[in-house]
């Protein structure tokens, strides 16, 4: 037991660090800048709900399966669990809440969500928007089955697929010409 106790030579202790000590943050989030302080570990999906009160994006696995935490960064989507919310720092993230225009109108995917019906109980409908207008951006959107196969990160228990490709295809012209 006395072995264990003496300190090694051979063996250097790195100094303690706090990792829990708030690290100041400024994210730029639907157009607003915000200065927050947080725990190097947090997500960008905490950081958006917890610190910020944007609900839009949801916790559905918190392991990147399922989708319902989508949301845009410099326009291309991400799945926020899986982002540390430092990674955002200097960039624009978009959100469901940041999408409609300040008349109110609504973004044109939001709208062929509603003409097509895409939804059902609705939980993963902000994701799914988003990931449809990252599809359309990121230029795979071209047919329905390369929109099947781009949409397929997004789970939805409700089985809405049909109408959230249709809602898709017929947002993308739309997208492109406003």
């Amino acid at each position: 037991m006395a072995v264990l106790e003496r300190p090694r030579a051979d063996v250097v202790t790195a100094p303690r660090v706090e990792s829990r000590r708030p690290v100041p943050l400024r994210l730029r989030v639907n157009g607003a800048m915000h200065e927050l302080a947080l725990d190097s570990r947090t997500s960008l999906l905490d950081a958006l709900r917890e610190h910020l009160g944007l609900t839009g994006a949801k916790k559905g696995c918190d392991h990147g399966q399922c989708g319902a935490c989508t949301v845009l960064l410099d326009g291309r989507r991400i799945l926020s669990c899986l982002t540390f919310a430092l990674m955002a720092e200097g960039r624009e993230v978009t959100t469901i809440e940041g999408l409609a225009q300040p008349d109110g109108a609504l973004h044109a995917m939001q709208q062929a969500f509603i003409d097509h019906d895409a939804f059902q109980c609705g939980y993963c409908t902000p994701g799914q928007i988003m990931s449809a207008i990252g599809c359309v951006n990121e230029g795979h959107a071209n047919s329905e089955d390369e929109i099947r196969e781009y949409m397929s990160g997004n789970l939805c228990r409700c089985a809405c697929y049909p109408n959230i490709v249709d809602a898709v295809d017929d947002a993308k012209a739309k997208m492109k010409g406003s």
